[in-house]
């Protein structure tokens, strides 16, 4: 997840859970701590866009996970029409606007009301499964 934080400015964060919530309205879903710094600068910006990492991005994804603040300045992205960061070579990019935030235990339940998609490459997603990267399996 990206936004511009009024105060801040760029954040990002990584999460391990994120859904299709609707197709009509569009909305999907993330479950960021409710400790976590990155949300806050996110649910400060009002929006914020999803960059699905492709499978080849595993050591951007490290990067985003553990620095202090997400997406630093040595960091490739760019501004979208609406003004919200993406990262150009994540496989798609997801822009919203928060539709609500709700309470769930020692996370909220965030909904965004999806206002652009796009696919960018092709290429398989990024999976994350018990500590470890992983990729899907084909069957035949």
């Amino acid at each position: 997840m990206t936004a511009l934080d009024h105060e801040n400015g760029l954040v990002a964060m990584v999460v391990g859970s994120f859904t299709s919530v609707s197709l009509d309205p569009p909305l999907v879903g993330f479950l960021p701590e409710k400790k976590s710094g990155r949300w806050a600068g996110i649910a400060r910006s009002g929006r914020f866009c999803v960059n699905v990492l492709g499978s080849d991005q595993q050591e951007l994804c490290r990067r985003i996970a553990t620095r202090g603040s997400g997406i630093q300045a040595d960091a490739d992205f760019s501004l979208s029409e609406r003004g919200l960061p993406v990262i150009p070579d994540a496989v798609a990019q997801i822009e919203c606007d928060i539709h609500s935030v709700l309470d769930a235990g020692d996370h909220y339940f965030v909904l965004g009301s999806v206002i652009d998609l796009r696919v960018s490459r092709e290429q398989d997603p990024m999976l994350f499964h018990r500590g470890r990267y992983g990729s899907f399996a084909e069957i035949r």
